[in-house]
Parts: C-alpha cells; structure tokens; sequence
C-alpha cells in the first residue's frame, strides 16, 4: 500500500470519526430538548394544579354575617362531598344514588373550573354551600349555553345565599359570552319527604322560565319523579357569536 493510499484511508477514518461525534452531538441535543419539553409540560401542568389548590379570590364578602363568597380549592373536595352528602342519601333533588368519593368530586371540580366558574360559600371559615355554571352540551353548536348548579345546607336558610349565587354566575356569564342559561330539577308529581317544589319556585323567582318536562324519568327511594328543565335568556343572540372565554381567563 503506497504512503498516498495510507494518507486517504487515515484521512476517511478522521471524517467517519468526526461524523459520528457530530451525531453524537445531536443526539444529546436532541435528547436534551425532548427532556426540556417533557420538563416544561410538566412544570406547567404542576403550576395549574398549584393553582387550582391555591386559588381562593373572593367573590363577595358580607362583614356582619362573617360570610364569605370565594372561588373554589380542590382542597375544598372534603367539605363539598359533605355539603353535597345529605341532598344524595336524604333527597331526590340529585338523581344520583351514591355520594361521590372525594377523590371523585376533586375531578368534577377540575373538570368544572377549566372553564367555569365555581363558587363556594363560607360562613366563620366553614363551607356551608356552593354553586356552578357548567357545559350544557358538549357539541360545540351549544357553547353559548351554560347550566346551573346550586347546592346549600341548612345553615344558608334565611341568608339570600342561592339569590346571590345566582346573580354573581349570571353576571360572570354574561361576561364570558354565555346567552342561555339552564337548570336540570327533579320534580315531584306530589310534593313529598323527599321532594318538593321549592327549587322550582326558587328559578321561577330568579327569572328562568319551565319549558319543558319528562314524565317519571327519575327513580329514587322506590318511587317516579319527574324532571323539569327551566330557562333564562341573559344576553342577546348575535350572528357573528364569538367564542366563549373560559372563566380562568377573564379579567
């Protein structure tokens, strides 16, 4: 093998040397970007957890009753499943059967504020209520309409809480570009220890009209009850609607 061959067959190794520390490289750059990616994913979805347990603005405040209307916590979901506890095992204002396990509600609370308001009521530092709008349907034709949810314990009776519940998510609604309102209620073809008129009364004061009802579609405590659907128009209905802004992005 002549020097010149020798000197070309060095100088090929050197290149194939040289390119595999350049894919090296890469790789590593690569590898590190994909990390740093994965990192920042991460650190975003924990800074959005953070601020689901930490989030605590207050709403309203009424000094004189020490009562206190805020957004909600996911630390809040044992206190909730409590408040929410007698409406499912003593009633059948709620068509579910079992109470929810808090690891359950702090999902449905998750789900809930990504995109609307939810609200919950202290008094001296105990949660005695809450409220919430949440999707109507979720085919994205009926965006602009929301429902309504309210659940008090005994302790809001004589308060005006469920008036001023309603009045602050209506307000925030409007704001979020929401036209229609709806409340799902179980009603009874006779009033009874179960189930009353009352939520329907209370609606029906707050301005939602009846538009439709479903005969004995809900069966509780071994009887037929019915449902009732009522509605409220908070905002005019534009051709060109825009999108809906999400609760968590509103000023």
């Amino acid at each position: 093998m002549t020097k010149d061959n020798k000197a070309q067959i060095n100088m090929y190794n050197r290149e194939a040397n040289i390119d595999k520390d350049i894919d090296k490289d890469i790789d590593k750059d690569i590898d590190k970007d994909i990390d740093n990616d994965i990192g920042n994913d991460m650190d975003k979805d924990m800074n959005k957890e953070n601020n689901l347990y930490d989030k605590k603005k207050i709403i309203y405040k009424d000094k004189d009753k020490d009562i206190v209307i805020r957004e909600v916590s996911l630390k809040d979901a044992p206190e909730l499943v409590e408040v929410y506890r007698p409406y499912v095992e003593k009633t059948a204002i709620t068509f579910e059967y079992e109470v929810p396990s808090v690891e359950e509600f702090t999902d449905r609370i998750k789900n809930i504020s990504a995109k609307y308001p939810y609200l919950v009521v202290e008094q001296d530092g105990r949660i005695i209520g809450y409220a919430y709008t949440s999707a109507f349907h979720v085919r994205k034709a009926y965006e602009w309409s929301a429902e309504m949810s309210i659940y008090l314990s005994d302790r809001c009776k004589g308060l005006g809480l469920g008036r001023k519940l309603y009045e602050i998510l209506e307000d925030i609604s409007y704001k979020q570009g929401i036209t229609n309102l709806y409340a799902c209620i179980g009603a009874p073809e006779k009033e009874d220890e179960y189930l009353t008129n009352n939520s329907i009364n209370f609606h029906d004061h707050m301005g939602y009209k009846l538009i439709g009802r479903f005969t004995r579609c809900g069966y509780k405590f071994s009887r037929w009850y019915d449902m009732v659907w009522m509605e409220k128009i908070i905002a005019q209905h534009q051709t060109d609607a825009k999108d809906i802004i999400p609760y968590p992005m509103l000023n």
